[in-house]
């Protein structure tokens, strides 16, 4: 009900203003085009978002090598307007039912004339990316995946939804088990919706039931009940005390003090010294 503009495609003027007249009362710009420019103007707008997402995410890979914060650096670039501060969230990558098909679906329109859409081409590799690395960040943390235990606190695309269209967690844990995890997980909402997907993955009844016993946990997805979560708990309940955390949804500072050997994505070194170990996003503090 309150949207951003209404974009109206169609070949018949006067239909078009009626509809409009429709849509007066939701107070945002109304745009009367022609159907193929309809349809570019929500293919071009979804394929910018998760070209955002993508950036921040290649940005994030860059913190990690250089020492930066990926947090601090999104919020930096946020205050120009020209940038804006949605969608710089670093993380797993996108999914869901939009930017997955509508990326997909342009690149395949530009090709099919002849173009070459080559940036949208590397949004996509970028995302697709996401996945492994988290995998990749996971083995860096516990070692050989064989025998280990991982929870996946979350596993739809998104809070506040059992949409598990495109979901990251599904190709995540895909390869967690090929590479010979056992996989937990625990979603508010989306268990349900998730079950038949994800085969051989154990749904847990809360955090804690899920911590049990793991060798590592995954944020998949920034549900506010994860942020709210007795951390010495769920630290004190896990064979190791490790947490990737794919959304940021943490302080690794309040992680490492807590007792975890923490991950997340693009947090670098806030000015720490690596020399005497600091490396506070990776290693937990000497007792």
């Amino acid at each position: 009900m309150h949207p951003y503009r209404t974009v109206l495609g169609s070949l018949d003027p006067e239909a078009a203003e009626k509809v409009a007249q429709l849509h007066v009362p939701l107070r945002a710009p109304i745009v009367i085009t022609d159907l193929r420019t309809a349809e570019m103007i929500k293919y071009a707008s979804n394929a910018f978002l998760a070209t955002k997402i993508s950036f921040i995410n290649e940005i994030a890979n860059i913190c990690e090598a250089l020492g930066a914060d990926i947090k601090e650096v999104a919020i930096g670039m946020g205050y120009d307007t020209r940038i804006g501060n949605q969608f710089l969230d670093a993380g797993v990558g996108y999914g869901g039912s939009c930017f997955p098909k509508d990326v997909k679906a342009l690149a395949y329109m530009a090709a099919e004339k002849g173009r070459h859409p080559q940036l949208l081409y590397t949004v996509m590799e970028i995302n697709d990316d996401r996945r492994e690395m988290v995998v990749t960040h996971i083995k860096e943390m516990v070692g050989d995946l064989k025998g280990k235990i991982i929870g996946l606190l979350g596993l739809s695309f998104k809070p506040n939804t059992d949409d598990m269209r495109e979901a990251p967690s599904i190709t995540i844990v895909q390869k967690l088990q090929a590479d010979g995890a056992t996989v937990r997980a625990y979603d508010p909402v989306a268990m349900q919706v998730a079950q038949p997907l994800l085969p051989g993955v154990e749904m847990m009844p809360d955090p804690y039931t899920l911590a049990q016993g793991c060798d590592a946990l995954v944020v998949m997805t920034e549900w506010n009940e994860f942020k709210q979560l007795d951390k010495p708990r769920l630290r004190d309940i896990m064979r190791q005390p490790v947490l990737y955390d794919g959304r940021n949804i943490y302080e690794p500072e309040e992680m490492v003090r807590t007792g975890f050997i923490y991950r997340g994505v693009g947090r670098g070194f806030n000015g720490m010294n690596l020399e005497k170990g600091a490396m506070h996003n990776i290693v937990p503090p000497a007792e």
